[in-house]
């Protein structure tokens, strides 16, 4: 049975940011894959993928989610890895004076008492505008975006990063540095 784009493009984001292990692949420090061992790990799995379709999966992500090397032989997801393989050196980078984060109400209790944490994942994700963060919040119930003083916390010592598809990283947001 053939898989939509969609399905592909799904299980590419568990094994490159969650579970390689889960078909045999080995992610390296940076999340790298060779693509050939993707392509033979998937078909043990009994999920065919030859290398013009990751590519045109990655091509055609509005997200950007993932990264092809310059040679087109290795993938990576660019961001949300859980997995401890991986281990991405982002360039410190200064943020913009706000940032945005795109949640749930059902969770506000909690973010207003311990702030943005990032869970199983590396680091919390920011975006740089408020649609982007109402996205972001709806595919968890009813959106809310909390509004980020991201530069006063780069002031403060906390490190930012962005990621290849714009999205920006930082590994906790204490609440004082919140608004609704």
């Amino acid at each position: 049975m053939s898989q939509s784009n969609t399905d592909i493009s799904k299980f590419l984001s568990f094994v490159l940011r969650h579970k390689p292990e889960s078909i045999g692949l080995h992610l390296d420090n940076e999340g790298w894959a060779e693509i050939n061992d993707l392509i033979s790990c998937a078909s043990k799995d009994g999920i065919p993928l030859n290398p013009l379709q990751i590519k045109a999966i990655v091509d055609s992500s509005e997200k950007k989610r993932f990264a092809l090397s310059a040679d087109n032989s290795r993938i990576r997801a660019v961001q949300g890895h859980s997995t401890t393989q991986v281990d991405i050196n982002y360039e410190a980078k200064l943020p913009p004076e706000f940032l945005y984060h795109g949640t749930a109400t059902r969770f506000l209790d909690s973010i207003h008492e311990q702030g943005l944490v990032a869970g199983s994942r590396q680091y919390v994700h920011l975006s740089a505008n408020e649609a982007t963060a109402v996205d972001v919040g709806q595919r968890h119930g009813k959106p809310v975006v909390l509004k980020v003083a991201a530069l006063t916390m780069h002031d403060k010592g906390f490190v930012f990063h962005q990621a290849d598809n714009g999205v920006w990283l930082t590994k906790a947001v204490p609440k004082e540095f919140l608004k609704e």
